[in-house]
């Protein structure tokens, strides 16, 4: 068996077939150990505020991040956590938005928050998730 690149990774995505073909990819490839699935931005702040401070606890080293979702956005997550990017990018947690949107205002846009690693356009390939743990 493949040793997996990475220990967690997080999928906040509230679109049920993507989050289970991005869940089998992940398995299938041994891209991450375990695989945090949070439907909206509101439940995802709500991890990283009560686990951002833990040492115990080990983070995600990757967020894959839709930005169109009910309750919490994509957009609104990006503001929402700001007060905790130094805490994650000093926990080394690269946040990746992964969007069907073909708009460059929005690639642009998401790229200007500091904590963005990578734009991944959906559907997403096995090469983007490689680009995405880089």
């Amino acid at each position: 068996m493949a040793v997996p690149l990475i220990s967690k990774v997080c999928v906040i995505d509230d679109d049920k077939l993507y989050v289970s073909l991005i869940t089998m990819l992940i398995k299938k490839n041994h891209f991450a150990e375990e695989i945090l699935v949070f439907q909206n931005g509101q439940e995802a702040l709500k991890y990283f505020e009560e686990n951002i401070d833990n040492q115990n606890e080990q983070l995600p080293e990757v967020i894959l991040l839709d930005l169109n979702m009910p309750i919490m956005n994509g957009w609104e997550f990006l503001e929402a956590i700001q007060p905790y990017v130094k805490g994650l990018l000093k926990r080394n947690v690269k946040l990746n938005v992964v969007s069907s949107t073909i708009n460059p205002d929005e690639v642009d846009r998401a790229e200007k928050h500091g904590i963005v690693h990578h734009f991944i356009n959906k559907p997403i390939s096995k090469e983007a998730i490689v680009k995405a743990f880089e």
